[in-house]
């Protein structure tokens, strides 16, 4: 009988072990392993350094109005924050549906300083399956052309964006990324701190013949110029790849380096977005 009973014993600890084997070894499905990535994309906003998503210098290569150049400098950077009294109620609603894990915001000015320009990153708690839901929602009903939905700008202590408050608002961006899980903006003004009653997106603004005070003064191209490379800087991130600086973009892909996720050292409240203070002036940044 105890014979009996040991074997029992022993044969149900091999068969438990070598169940247990076979989970261990069972390949990830791609769907289970598309979930995890986007799962883990979710925190780039705490272990990447500032520089890697909003950099001190940006170039905009054809980027301006009939192709000229653009060059963009930051002049602040907010601490990450929450979402609370950030946005306008409308965009706030439409934000809910998808939650809100982490705000970024940074402030750039262009090279002649007479543009200044807002540009924000959402970290959402959605799924893919929310973050495409609010795409496809933003692209059919033309939500990202909806004033009620224009973006907050974040002031900043250089001349060009100390007086970027909601009423200087000129024209916006809003788009929802699918293999990241974020909302990405940007809300461009002018640099004089001028009023303009009736901002128009951005998208309008840079239409042949457009001729409103902000597509004159290329604020269109100004808000799409920094949300396309605030984009692609964060997409090039999230695929393990980091940018020296713009130009990168366009050379072979050998000449990208590894990113280096966590830096040393860091803990969430010594994230550089999270220091105090603006960026100095133009004038001071490397």
């Amino acid at each position: 009988m105890t014979a009996a009973v040991l074997c029992l014993v022993l044969g149900a600890g091999l068969l438990g072990g070598a169940a247990a084997g076979v989970w261990l070894t069972t390949p990830e499905t791609e769907a289970d392993s598309a979930e995890r990535l986007f799962e883990e994309r979710r925190s780039l906003w705490r272990e990447l350094p500032v520089e890697a998503i909003f950099p001190t210098e940006l170039a905009g290569e054809g980027a301006g109005p009939g192709g000229a150049d653009r060059h963009w400098s930051r002049v602040a950077v907010a601490p990450d924050s929450d979402c609370v009294d950030a946005f306008d109620p409308a965009l706030g609603d439409l934000l809910a549906d998808v939650g809100c894990h982490r705000l970024l915001r940074a402030t750039y000015v262009d090279d002649t300083e007479s543009a200044v320009t807002t540009v924000g990153l959402v970290f959402t708690e959605a799924d893919p399956a929310g973050m495409l839901a609010l795409a496809r929602d933003i692209d059919t009903d033309d939500l990202d052309a909806r004033a009620d939905l224009l973006p907050r700008p974040r002031a900043g202590a250089h001349p060009a964006a100390i007086g970027f408050g909601d009423r200087q608002r000129a024209t916006w961006t809003l788009r929802a990324l699918t293999d990241v899980p974020v909302v990405v903006w940007a809300v461009s003004g002018f640099a004089d701190g001028r009023a303009v009653p009736e901002p128009v997106p951005a998208a309008e603004a840079v239409e042949k013949g457009a001729d409103s005070a902000a597509a004159l003064a290329g604020l269109g191209h100004e808000a799409i110029g920094i949300t396309d490379r605030i984009e692609r800087r964060l997409r090039r991130a999230a695929a393990g790849l980091v940018e020296e600086n713009d130009a990168a973009a366009a050379a072979p892909t050998a000449s990208f380096i590894p990113l280096l996720i966590r830096s040393a050292g860091h803990t969430d409240r010594s994230h550089p977005a999270v220091a105090a203070g603006p960026v100095p002036p133009v004038g001071g940044l490397a």
